[in-house]
């Protein structure tokens, strides 16, 4: 068979006809005897290209084969591994039969094959020009494998096994005697994507068995990078699943309602985080934040957040101090000085003389903390929904450096009478659009939404959920931004998780 450029692999000289890489196709004489027209192409099925690197490959970057051109003009590409120079010349006969435009290259075993199949090593890759890699490949059963290590038990698949361990993107279809054709059979299941009887090949069934070999491999290709997608997906998703907190409220005596809904389509997690733990001295510590941006950096980013949020809860912090850590765990993990988070602190003291559940809500206090976020609602059983104040909200984290003094959060102490509700937010549940004009929902129209659905009677999971579709209604669809939302209810009784 024919190589491209003055690199011809052994015997290739003594193929009547034989030529530079030139393409073989519909005008086989005119090809021969006037080298100036080239046959027309037809649309090349795949547009990645490499290029050769060693002395001994058999085509030449610089040779005619190495004009890249647009893919939908290029010929296919076919490197040819036979030993016996009589079937090769029988090949190129059928190629230049067929009707097609087909660009043939000849190796006598695996180990010239795999030269020309190999990527450029990338010391080789400046100051060369690319050729386009090959379309297909096919492969003749009976051609020395080159193995260095061979094995034993003998399939007579050898060869296809290492081609397709050192080629495993290209197509191949392999050749097989008259009576291989079990043998055939077997190479489609080993990872070919067809096989032909050599005595029983024409042009047409040869280039159309090319052509359905490498949209099979196109296929299989495609369905593999899914499957894989898939699988990342799944994995992810698991990821993320674990990444939302689990609050510790054991003995709080709290019912603990949460909804989470990011922003971002397809996702589990977003910027908006949230965390509820009790400690040994019987007090509640209640987070929820909100880092700006919506990407998976900003998810990553109030993960961190919250992570350290507990740990510092922990370990004896709270307050100020706390917040002032958690300012400098923000300013640490952040890609870059714009980003900034709002954050609502609450601390539960425990209240009661009595003994027993029946004294948990009597004259209990609170102190919050606003860093730049909405104030909880308290929803009373004799009111309606009451924003808290936030007259002493200090700045978000991360707006103002801590050590001048600047970034203050003082706490505003709180009472919570008995039967007390409380209704934490991010500001995705209020920024939502009210009607077809720019006016927004607000702290105010939440409590009146709030209200409504407490007067008729709904509580805990059923309260919230039928709040968030209400206020997804009148934004006439989803809620662009992260949605996080808790409510926490003193309770005579276990811990309630809705």
């Amino acid at each position: 068979m024919p190589a491209t450029g003055d690199g011809r692999a052994p015997a290739a000289a003594d193929l009547p006809g034989a030529h530079d890489g030139a393409p073989v196709g519909r005008a086989r004489n005119r090809a021969t005897t006037c080298p100036g027209l080239a046959a027309p192409p037809i649309p090349h099925p795949r547009a990645r290209a490499v290029h050769a690197s060693h002395p001994s490959r058999l085509s030449d970057p610089g040779g005619p084969a190495a004009a890249e051109g647009p893919a939908d003009d290029a010929p296919l590409r076919l490197l040819v591994i036979e030993d016996d120079a009589s079937d090769a010349q029988l090949i190129k006969a059928a190629v230049a039969d067929s009707g097609t435009s087909i660009e043939i290259h000849w190796a006598r075993g695996l180990d010239q094959a795999t030269e020309l199949l190999a990527p450029p090593a990338p010391w080789a890759r400046r100051g060369r020009s690319r050729t386009p890699e090959f379309g297909c490949v096919l492969l003749d059963l009976a051609a020395p494998a080159d193995l260095p290590h061979p094995s034993d038990a003998s399939d007579g698949l050898e060869g296809l096994h290492e081609l397709l361990r050192r080629a495993p993107h290209t197509p191949v279809v392999v050749l097989t005697d008259a009576a291989g054709a079990e043998l055939g059979a077997a190479a489609v299941a080993a990872g070919a994507q067809d096989f032909l009887l050599k005595h029983e090949t024409d042009g047409p069934l040869l280039a159309r068995a090319l052509r359905h070999a490498v949209e099979r491999k196109r296929a299989d290709e495609s369905q593999r990078r899914l499957v894989e997608a898939e699988l990342r997906g799944q994995e992810n998703a698991r990821l993320q699943r674990h990444l939302l907190p689990t609050p510790l409220l054991d003995g709080a005596g709290l019912s603990f309602t949460r909804r989470y809904r990011p922003g971002r389509r397809r996702a589990l997690l977003g910027g908006d985080f949230y965390d509820a733990v009790r400690t040994d001295d019987g007090a509640v510590h209640v987070v929820i934040g909100d880092v700006c941006g919506h990407g998976p950096d900003e998810a990553a980013l109030g993960v961190a957040l919250r992570i350290a949020w507990r740990t510092l809860v922990f370990a004896g912090l709270t307050g100020e101090a706390l917040l002032t850590t958690l300012q400098h765990v923000l300013e640490h993990e952040r890609r870059s000085d714009e980003i900034f988070a709002t954050l609502c602190m609450l601390v539960i003291e425990p209240g009661g003389t009595g003994n027993g559940l029946d004294s948990l809500g009597a004259g209990e206090r609170a102190r919050l903390y606003l860093a730049g976020h909405p104030a909880p609602l308290l929803l009373g059983r004799d009111h309606e929904p009451v924003t808290l104040p936030a007259d002493l909200a200090g700045p978000a984290l991360g707006l103002l450096p801590c050590h001048d003094g600047q970034a203050a959060w003082p706490a505003h102490e709180i009472e919570l009478r008995a039967g007390w509700r409380l209704l934490l937010y991010t500001d995705g549940l209020i920024e939502g659009r009210v009607g077809a004009g720019s006016r927004r929902l607000g702290q105010d129209g939440l409590a009146g939404l709030v209200g409504d659905h407490q007067a008729a009677g709904l509580t805990r999971g059923r309260l919230v959920d039928s709040a968030i579709a209400e206020v997804e209604e009148l934004n006439g669809g989803a809620l662009t931004d992260d949605v996080a939302v808790l409510l926490l209810e003193r309770n005579p009784v276990q811990l309630i998780l809705g």
